[in-house]
């Protein structure tokens, strides 16, 4: 008789995790809660392509704006900002700062989209311009998908278990998995069942419960930690001015950046030499260009988010979801990144010498937030907080799985066949999702080898975001602008961008690979990925005006409606009737908070 392979779970023993009864009992319950919250969604369900990708359009402001929240609020976010904070400060609060991108979408793009009644952002591309603009978009939107949302949200699965659960660890055969491993996986298992029995309703329902235990959690883990380090005063001190100051780009020691090219200095502080290309830290012009534009396509264009807002039943609530969002995205400056800073300062002062040895280790900060949470916080608070941390890190790859789903069934498959019932067009979105997390699981090593979580998810939407942002908002703002510029300018800012990731790729697998120096390809490795994204962005509106203009405008009937010029006096009645005095001053209230951020963190 065949022997069975042998296989071994080991749980951690004492030494190992902190994690004690109370706090498993408490993981427990929550996700007992959630549990029966996507049971009562999926009793409720319809099998209709709407219900499945777009909640029956139904879904109510608050659920539209915490959803918002939730997904994007996942894996790179919990695990990356605190990280982040921890190494590098409140520099990365710049990206979090950008609360006023999502009123762009709610003052600026709703109108559009809740007109047009779309399923995704590929199906508007094509109203505007052409069929053949919508497949470059969704191929190059599930790129983006593979490569940054599921691998990052996969790999920040695997930090989390690796740190809260080092003993876990599974054995087949010859095959060995750490708690990493093992934990990305168990966070796809369980994300992918409950999306693809759900569908868009599950995901933004269970989102709604995991923003309320993730900001309280969070909040208590950081007074717990200010508690525990002696107060504001004492976090800045231990951090010092650098970490504080959003005005001051981030160098290392011996180099500085300002609105001119990068200077290295030497001991004298005379400038040895200065160029556009310098890797690897966030100089002012990039943050002053490149940043807003990833920001805008994020907030305004991007599948993954926007899909919310088309599950609102009317542009009303779509624009009062969408302003909920944006004061929701006020608080991870204070709830991600404050504890980053918390972890280095009682790293740095010895006050927990865990967290001190920690640091010690190659890529120590990356686990800051998990480390926080072991630590300080007492048994059964702890329980909660990790269960809302590993929902988190599920929320956002729900949402990106569901919006894969979604455009791979609506803008591919359905054109493919136009008679699918609908039925088959739920099946097949299930099937694309399945397909694309075992495509981001193979992408992982690449993630792994990156210079920090955060840097490498905003390295790779620099690169593949500036093409969608100029053809989306020069295609609204620019009625002239006709279907071949807007292929052409996707076309060509793809290439380029790929061709950038490509270029980093080997470096980012093996850091001893280092290409000759002087070389075109070291050359484009070298360049700031700023930098960089604001030459793709150059290069794409100049593409796609150029070709425009030597082309035939568009026709008018085709694009009516579909740009502020041609939007009529009906639309922009009907626009201006679903708002009023309260969605102004909810919007009034977000850019206060925004600028007393910016004044605030001067160092």
């Amino acid at each position: 008789m065949h022997k069975p392979t042998p296989i071994l779970l080991a749980i951690a023993q004492p030494g190992g995790s902190t994690l004690t009864s109370l706090d498993w009992l408490a993981i427990a319950f929550y996700f007992g809660i959630l549990l029966c919250v996507a049971w009562w969604v999926v009793s409720r369900r319809k099998d209709t392509a709407a219900d499945y990708f777009l909640a029956g359009r139904n879904l109510g402001w608050w659920v539209i704006g915490a959803s918002i929240f939730a997904s994007n609020i996942g894996s790179e976010h919990i695990v990356g900002l605190a990280g982040s904070g921890a190494k590098d400060g409140v520099a990365l609060a710049q990206y979090e700062l950008h609360a006023w991108c999502l009123l762009v979408l709610a003052w600026v793009f709703v109108p559009f989209y809740m007109r047009s009644m779309v399923f995704t952002m590929p199906e508007f591309l094509e109203r505007r311009f052409s069929t053949n603009s919508r497949y470059v978009l969704s191929i190059s939107s599930l790129l983006t998908f593979i490569v940054s949302k599921i691998a990052v949200g996969i790999f920040a699965g695997g930090v989390v278990f690796g740190t809260l659960l080092p003993e876990l660890q599974l054995n087949v055969g010859p095959v060995h998995l750490d708690s990493f491993w093992i934990g990305s996986v168990l966070v796809i298992v369980l994300t992918g069942l409950y999306t693809m029995l759900g569908g868009m309703r599950a995901v933004a329902y269970n989102d709604a419960v995991q923003v309320v235990v993730l900001i309280t959690g969070s909040a208590l883990l950081t007074i717990y930690g200010l508690v525990r380090l002696g107060g504001w005063h004492e976090l800045k001190a231990l951090c010092g001015s650098d970490m504080f100051n959003l005005w001051k780009p981030l160098v290392p020691a011996g180099q500085v950046a300002t609105w001119a090219p990068v200077k290295e200095l030497d001991a004298a502080g005379s400038v040895v030499k200065q160029a556009w290309y310098f890797n690897g830290n966030f100089p002012w012009l990039g943050m002053a260009i490149c940043a807003p534009v990833i920001g805008l396509w994020y907030w305004c264009t991007d599948q993954y988010i926007v899909q919310r807002a088309l599950g609102a039943p009317n542009e009303k609530v779509a624009r009062q979801g969408s302003i909920f969002a944006a004061f929701l995205k006020l608080f991870p400056v204070y709830l991600f990144i404050i504890p980053g800073l918390i972890c280095y300062a009682l790293a740095k002062s010895g006050k927990i010498p865990a967290l001190t040895e920690a640091f010690n280790q190659p890529n120590g900060a990356q686990g800051a937030f998990p480390l926080l949470v072991q630590h300080l916080l007492p048994p059964g608070l702890r329980g909660i907080v990790v269960a809302g941390l590993l929902s988190a890190l599920m929320g956002s790859l729900a949402g990106v799985f569901n919006a894969c789903s979604t455009l791979f069934t609506v803008d591919i498959y359905e054109k493919l066949r136009p008679k699918a019932s609908q039925h088959e067009l739920v099946r097949m979105g299930r099937i694309a999702t399945g397909v694309m997390v075992v495509i981001a699981m193979a992408w992982i090593p690449v993630v792994k080898g990156a210079h920090g979580l955060y840097n490498y998810l905003q390295s790779v939407q620099g690169y593949l975001a500036p093409p969608i942002f100029v053809v989306f908002f020069f295609g609204v703002f620019w009625k002239r602008l006709n279907a071949q510029g807007c292929l052409w300018a996707m076309i060509v800012g793809f290439v380029v961008g790929v061709f950038r990731m490509l270029v980093d790729t080997p470096c980012t697998l093996n850091p001893d690979f280092h290409y000759r120096e002087g070389s075109l390809f070291w050359i484009v490795n070298n360049i700031n990925f700023q930098y960089f994204s604001i030459l793709i962005t150059i290069i794409s509106a100049v593409v796609m005006v150029g070709v425009s203009y030597l082309t035939s405008p568009p026709d008018e009937l085709q694009i009516k409606g579909l740009t502020f010029a041609t939007a009529s006096a009906e639309d922009k009645a009907r626009t201006r009737a679903s708002w009023g005095a309260k969605e102004v001053v909810a919007s009034l209230v977000v850019l206060v908070f925004i600028v007393g951020a910016y004044l605030y963190f001067r160092g």
